[in-house]
């Protein structure tokens, strides 16, 4: 079993349907995307780029792009499928819910996914499901899987007001039943245990290995956790 928290076969669902949006994205014509004339121009001219890498780097860039998008989906029909949870789809209101813990949540890949202005319609969201007789007990969170600055948080969510035009910024009312959470805070919450989302992180390249036949390198782990602490404070 590759996680506590969820079974094999979930997880690896998870995992191959960002491997097929990156294929998808690497078998498009490079036109199919409007290019950007003025960041070629610079790109190759400043920095001595022949037109073939340009063309090789922009493809690159552009599959990297159409992997970064589906990641806020992958989280969550990762904790959608993590054991007492449901994906309650995308587009929806809400992204997630677990009756067991009476938990509601909105889930966003980084910090600045979500533009300020937005922000203020998550917390509105939340407030009036909450308020619905069967939603009466939870506690609803706003998810930032990529904190700022390593930070680690379980706190109201008060966003600011920027449709108030008033020299004052004014912020959504406090309740301690709407919150903001960094996401290794809530993958612990998810898993049941501080590193559930070291241990997803560690699980995907044996998984990638798997399903493409490419083989891992055990040398590139501490490089991997690496990464991952530019982020986190992970042990």
């Amino acid at each position: 079993m590759y996680l506590k928290y969820i079974t094999d076969e979930k997880l690896i669902e998870e995992v191959k349907k960002i491997l097929a949006v990156i294929e998808k994205a690497k078998s498009n014509d490079i036109y199919s995307n409007a290019l950007d004339p003025f960041s070629f121009i610079f790109d190759v001219t400043a920095n001595g780029l022949t037109v073939e890498e340009w063309f090789e780097q922009e493809e690159v860039r552009q599959a990297q792009k159409s992997m970064q998008n589906q990641i806020g989906n992958f989280h969550q029909g990762i904790v959608g499928n993590s054991i007492g949870w449901s994906d309650l789809g995308i587009g929806k209101v809400i992204d997630l819910k677990c009756d067991s813990k009476k938990i509601l949540a909105e889930i966003k890949n980084k910090h600045n996914t979500t533009k300020g202005n937005h922000k203020i319609n998550v917390y509105d969201d939340l407030e009036i499901i909450l308020n619905m007789p069967e939603y009466k007990d939870y506690t609803g969170y706003y998810v930032e899987v990529i904190p700022a600055n390593k930070n680690v948080y379980n706190k109201p969510f008060q966003p600011p007001d920027n449709k108030i035009k008033d020299k004052e910024k004014k912020n959504r009312p406090m309740n301690e039943k709407i919150r903001q959470i960094d996401g290794k805070s809530f993958y612990s919450m998810v898993g049941g245990y501080e590193n559930a989302l070291k241990d997803l992180y560690l699980v995907i390249p044996k998984i990638v290995s798997e399903l493409t036949g490419k083989p891992l390198s055990e040398k590139d782990v501490s490089k991997y956790l690496e990464i991952l602490n530019s982020s986190y404070n992970f042990r």
